[in-house]
């Protein structure tokens, strides 16, 4: 199965996804069982397929919304096909009749019958999407442990170490919404547990006129639903998948699902657990004290109630533990400190159907999290300890409708966010308590609870055959350490050219972006505010620190273009501009990070696209390109800054900042034999981000860092690090059984910079520190299916 994305425009997001329904009869209406019922789409190599009852019913649930071609088989009898919009959470019933062999039907059902698979032009701002198979088959980094190494791959993302990735000329500021439960926290492999993409069935990723139904962290939105075992047919099913790679790393992956008797209750569930020598990015070519292990689990439980009620239970957990990592001095010297990460999720969503063109949706989820630094006795230049706790509890109401050519959503959230924190430090290092006279010991405990209540509106309408209108409006009540509200209209227009196969699309959105809860406590506290630079402490002028919501004004326009009816190219261009900009600043190279903001933003950029879904042979392939501009202007306000002596430049003016890049791209090639062998190849390249303004003498005198002099350019205006081609690899067959049709084993090598290409994400910055690329990397997994 070839690798085919989709980068379009946004529809109307749902937290549930759309429902085929259906009855199979032959030409007298009598009911025609065990009936083959294909939905696929070309583009986003989307497949999924059931069989019908002994009364010819069949459905298909929880698809991403596309148009989708259906496709219907059974021996004796013509095959049917017929196209089919999905546009929201309202079921789609269809009912088809097979004509016998001798005649065939092909019959589209669809307003605009010239519209190519390869566009779509109901959509008004840029959406992406793909799906379980192609990230199962993805090249991707062997210690790739989260679903961020599958969403940067598209265009708008900057990468950076550790997993983060910067959408947008965003810092972090992302939410996961996972079977319609958000997740906010800061997602990176130091930070937070990240998303397992092991638990993916589709994701649909957001990031142009995002949906009114989104707010809090809204720069990017991944919409994730997760596999489940309701219509599968198969009281139990799954597979068991082993890896090794370099670095010691060693991992597992089970996963099964089915459905009980009646069909009427699906379960799905996943265990991964993971350890590697090398968990985090490493700080120098060493790869110094940096082991780790990881645990992760999910459960899903689908119960039909009624005809008309679905209830679905999600739960997710996960633990993991490791070193940070050390410079030569601090391996030197002893320094042990660990990091212990875990949290825990659930949600309890009720869906019920109340006329055929209307439903509703309740919601209540809950959210944990927990971080805990532990010191050494070794620690320089400073020990530190840390136990910081978040908890997230979300209740929430949505109504949808199809009326005409209208398609409505209407709904609130209500959402309750405990802090607690307790961090301490002291230096250990005489220089460092030379170099900052106001550096004493530090402690600080506090503990807080932060609310969050919002509602919205949103309409899709179809105006004739070529105008698409998307109009929405999002109201947030912010109440936490600052306070403040926003109204946010979010509007877009397209226009498809049918003659063409060209969709023009433009968009405007008010976004209202809250801040991290992650360590906003003490990034907004008098006690850091002592020890900031002289520069952070001149612009408060003895106020007290406030980190307010970024508020964004966010403009997009986009083309859509058919190429020979089987490709397509999508290029965009975006203006944002922002008051109190979100940021992060990093506390030395620990991963630990704090809230701060700027006073302002500015972001332009250019992307495009150009994808081939996989052709008839098997071949397909995408090329991202992202060109960007991202200028920040001080003063700071939050943080924690201690060893960051740049802080003080950085405040004369507006300045690139960490995540600007001229350009990346990223081209992945795919091939896919009808024999079950399989292979994937990505090049990624990257301008390089902006670096800490370094003296070059100082550094070239530094054991620690001298020899990485050669991988960023200190005299540039800014300095960056150097440009870097990653190349990734991976081969596979997957047997499956010839009669059955079923899955058996699938065996694999994974090479990850297959140049052995030494680089770095960054360079000594005050938000993120320095991080290493992981050097060639080596990988096998085997995967058994039963």
């Amino acid at each position: 199965m070839g690798l085919s994305l989709l980068i379009t425009s946004s529809l109307q997001a749902q937290s549930t996804g759309g429902t085929l329904t259906g009855v199979l009869q032959d030409s007298t209406g009598a009911p025609i069982p065990a009936g083959t019922v294909v939905v696929s789409h070309q583009l986003t190599n989307f497949h999924e397929s059931t069989h019908t009852s002994s009364t010819g019913a069949f459905a298909l649930r929880n698809l991403p919304l596309q148009t989708y071609t259906v496709a219907v088989d059974h021996p004796g009898f013509a095959r049917f096909e017929r196209r089919v919009a999905i546009r929201s959470a309202v079921p789609v019933e269809i009912s088809i009749r097979l004509g016998v062999a001798e005649s065939r039907q092909s019959v589209t059902v669809v307003d605009d019958e010239s519209a190519s698979l390869v566009v779509d032009p109901a959509q008004t701002g840029t959406r992406a999407q793909i799906n379980s198979t192609d990230i199962h088959r993805l090249s991707r980094s062997t210690s790739s442990r989260g679903l961020e190494s599958v969403i940067v791959t598209f265009p708008g993302f900057a990468q950076n170490a550790n997993g983060a990735i910067h959408p947008r000329g965003a810092h972090n500021q992302m939410t996961y919404v996972i079977d319609g439960m958000p997740v906010t926290d800061q997602l990176t492999g130091a930070f937070a547990n990240a998303v397992d993409p092991n638990i993916v069935r589709t994701v649909e990723l957001f990031t142009g006129n995002i949906p009114a139904e989104y707010g809090s962290k809204v720069s990017a939105v991944a919409n994730v639903t997760t596999r489940s075992g309701l219509g599968s047919g198969r009281r139990l099913a799954g597979s068991t998948a082993l890896s090794a790679a370099r670095f010691d790393l060693l991992s597992q992956v089970t996963q099964f699902s089915g459905e009980a008797p009646g069909g009427r209750l699906g379960y799905s569930a996943t265990v991964n657990t993971m350890k590697s020598n090398r968990y985090l990015d490493a700080v120098s070519l060493d790869n110094l004290h940096n082991g780790g292990n990881s645990e992760r689990a999910f459960l899903r439980l689908d119960w039909r109630a009624s005809a008309r009620d679905v209830l679905r239970l999600s739960g997710l957990t996960g633990r993991s533990s490791f070193e940070l990592a050390n410079l030569r001095s601090q391996h030197a010297a002893g320094m042990d400190q660990r990091q212990l990460l875990r949290d825990a999720s659930g949600s309890l969503d009720w869906v019920r159907t109340l006329t055929p063109s209307s439903v509703l949706e309740a919601i209540a989820t809950y959210r944990t999290a927990d971080s805990r630094l532990r010191p050494s006795s070794g620690d320089t230049p400073v020990t530190a300890s840390q136990e910081r706790h978040l908890s997230t509890g979300t209740a929430g109401l949505r109504w949808s409708a199809v009326q005409g050519i209208h398609n409505l959503r209407a709904g609130f959230d209500v959402q309750r966010f405990p802090v607690s924190e307790a961090f301490t430090f002291a230096a250990t290092d005489p220089a460092l308590g030379a170099d900052n006279a106001n550096l004493r010991p530090f402690q600080f405990a506090g503990r807080a609870t932060g609310a969050l209540d919002s509602g919205y509106l949103q309409d899709q309408l179809r105006l004739g055959s070529r105008w698409q209108l998307s109009l929405g409006l999002r109201f947030d009540s912010y109440r936490f350490l600052a306070r403040g509200t926003q109204w946010q209209p979010r509007v877009g227009i397209a226009y498809h050219l049918h003659e063409t196969s060209t969709v023009f699309s433009a968009s405007y959105n008010r976004l209202y972006q809250t801040p991290p809860n992650e360590n906003l406590l003490l990034s907004s506290s008098t006690e850091a505010a002592s020890l900031a630079p002289s520069a952070v402490q001149e612009a408060l002028a003895g106020r007290p620190v406030v980190i307010r919501p970024e508020r964004q004004d966010f403009l997009e326009a986009g083309l859509q273009q058919a190429v020979a009816r089987h490709a397509s190219i999508t290029v965009t261009y975006y203006h944002k501009r922002g008051k109190d900009q979100q940021d992060n600043n990093n506390f030395l190279n620990t991963g630990i990070i704090f809230p701060i903001t700027l006073e302002a933003s500015r972001i332009n950029s250019v992307e495009a696209r150009f994808t081939v879904p996989r052709t008839s042979r098997g071949w397909g392939a995408t090329v991202s390109l992202t060109r960007s501009r991202a200028v920040s202007t001080p003063p700071f306000t939050g943080g924690l800054y201690i060893g960051n002596e740049a802080v003080d430049a950085l405040s004369a003016g507006p300045f690139l900042i960490d995540h600007d890049q001229p350009l990346a791209a990223h081209a992945i090639v795919t091939y896919n034999h009808r024999g079950g062998f399989y292979a994937t190849g990505s090049a990624r390249y990257d301008s390089g981000l902006v670096a800490n303004p370094s003296d070059p003498d100082e550094v070239a005198a530094d054991p620690d860092h001298s020899d990485l002099l050669p991988y960023v350019n200190l005299t540039g205006t800014p300095a960056r690090v150097r440009p870097r081609t990653i190349i990734d690899a991976s081969f596979g067959y997957e047997r499956v059984d010839a009669s059955s049709q079923r899955r058996r084993w699938d065996a694999s090598i994974q090479i990850s910079n297959l140049t052995n290409r030494t680089a770095l994400y960054n360079f000594q910055s005050v938000f993120v520190g320095t991080r290493v690329v992981q050097p060639l990397t080596a990988g096998a997994r085997l995967r058994l299916y039963f």
